[in-house]
């Protein structure tokens, strides 16, 4: 029979310092996220490097109303994650240490961020339906150091798991002076984002002003601005698209600060399977129901209040509640309902996917200017010649 051959262990240093470097990379990788999911919302220009393709795209990601959990952004729970971590493996490297104590609480801590990684790539499986690639590297990140905590817990410890945490619990504890300052800050630091932080991600268009004129173009298109414009901007748009709903609200704010040299033209290009030839798989779904909703608030001189209302809800539930929605903008319900079989408002809409088509507009939102037509957002120049 042959013996079992021995494994013998890397010098201890090895493991530590993979760990070490392995949740700074997490700390890293965290404030690239926080900081894209920022720009994402506040920065119409911003597109990030993994912006590739509908199942690969880190904005849509952040898009979503899962990026955010308890009203902080998933990201910045990931840096207060990592840097928790982190606050451990000065201990685990002392002498008292001995190469055992800590590593079960580091152990338990990676299972934790392991786990919530699995649920985060089953959210974005079946909600999202699109993949974040630095949210896919922090996933490797997390089940790496659960396996080289384990490795050195295997390498190293000579006591069981849960007998080993009862030991860290009580090293630390004899630690009260350092550890307790340190941890407690991490707390305050915790409850004052929950308590504080802005919610950079929660924008919606200036409330409708009387002073704003209002109407309808001679081709029967809702406009708003200025009645004899200096701009002229003709927006295709889908209410399920979140860069149509940011850019169309700055355009909103443009418009608002210039009411006498800005006008914007509304028109429909719902990317919905159903209705729009160009989409052959299910994407958007809905959004050609909201438009048809708009048409009709459309013909009852209630198209703004309707739009605005949609633009909010999209992303935010997958429920359209045609009834609430008629509540709130003061419109019949029953007539609401039924306006999404009404032959005419289809047609309305069905023409403007054509036309936009037609443009070469392939995707939302698409902008025509003077002729030109602009995919996804507006150079600043094309604003300067009635902006300072």
């Amino acid at each position: 029979m042959r013996k079992k051959k021995e494994i013998i262990p890397l010098p201890f240093p090895v493991y530590f310092w993979t760990v070490a470097a392995l949740a700074m990379a997490g700390v890293l990788d965290s404030i690239y996220l926080s900081i894209s999911h920022y720009r994402v919302y506040t920065d119409i220009a911003y597109e990030s490097f993994c912006a590739i393709s509908r199942s690969i795209n880190c904005d849509t990601v952040s898009q979503s109303p899962y990026s955010i959990f308890i009203g902080i952004p998933v990201p910045i729970w990931g840096v207060i994650g990592y840097s928790f971590f982190m606050l451990f493996i000065p201990f685990a490297w002392s002498k008292e240490a001995q190469k055992q104590i800590i590593w079960s609480i580091l152990l338990f801590i990676s299972l934790a961020f392991s786990i919530y990684s699995v649920i985060l790539a089953y959210i974005s499986t079946f909600y999202i339906h699109s993949y974040c690639m630095m949210c896919i590297a922090s996933f490797g990140i997390n089940f790496l150091l659960l396996y080289f905590t384990w490795l050195v817990k295997k390498r190293f410890g000579k006591s069981g798991i849960i007998e080993g945490l009862m030991i860290d619990i009580g090293f630390l504890w004899n630690k009260k002076k350092k550890t307790i300052p340190i941890f407690l800050s991490i707390f305050c630091i915790v409850f004052f984002l929950l308590m504080f932080f802005p919610p950079y991600w929660d924008f919606s268009p200036p409330v409708l002003s009387k002073n704003i004129p209002n109407g309808i173009t001679d081709d029967g298109y809702p406009w708003i601005g200025a009645e004899n414009p200096e701009l002229e901007i003709t927006e295709f748009t889908d209410y399920q698209c979140f860069q149509c709903k940011k850019m169309h609200f700055y355009l909103r704010k443009l418009v608002e600060k210039n009411p006498d040299k800005i006008r914007l033209i509304h028109r429909h290009f719902p990317m919905d399977h159903k209705y729009n030839p160009i989409v052959n798989e299910p994407f958007h779904v809905g959004s050609g129901k909201m438009a048809f909703l708009a048409e009709y608030a459309q013909a009852k001189e209630k198209f703004w209040e309707m739009n605005d209302l949609l633009f909010n809800l999209a992303g935010t539930t997958n429920v359209l509640n045609t009834k609430k929605l008629a509540g709130k903008v003061g419109l019949d319900y029953r007539e609401l309902l039924y306006s999404t079989r009404n032959r005419a408002i289809r047609y309305r809409v069905k023409h403007d996917i054509a036309v936009g088509i037609n443009l070469g507009i392939n995707g939302t939102p698409g902008y025509v200017i003077d002729g030109k037509v602009y995919l996804g957002q507006i150079p600043l120049e094309v604003f300067s010649i009635v902006l300072d």
